[in-house]
């Protein structure tokens, strides 16, 4: 049972990650077989206040501190 995991910023559409789920479901059965029924696809959303880099919260950056 395959797990992929996909952490990212909100805002995208439900529309949006249900095509993501498909798109990588397919590609993870054409690259290493299995069926659909047995890849779990997980999305995170995070807003940019939960997210850090380089010592700086996203958000902090996206305003210049």
């Amino acid at each position: 049972m395959p797990i992929i995991r996909v952490e990212m910023f909100e805002g995208r559409s439900t529309e949006q990650k249900r095509n993501l789920v498909s798109e990588l479901t397919t590609a993870f059965v054409e690259t290493c077989g299995g069926t659909p029924a047995s890849v779990q696809v997980v999305i995170t959303d995070f807003t940019s206040e939960n997210w850090g880099v380089g010592g700086q919260l996203i958000v902090d950056r996206s305003k210049g501190t």
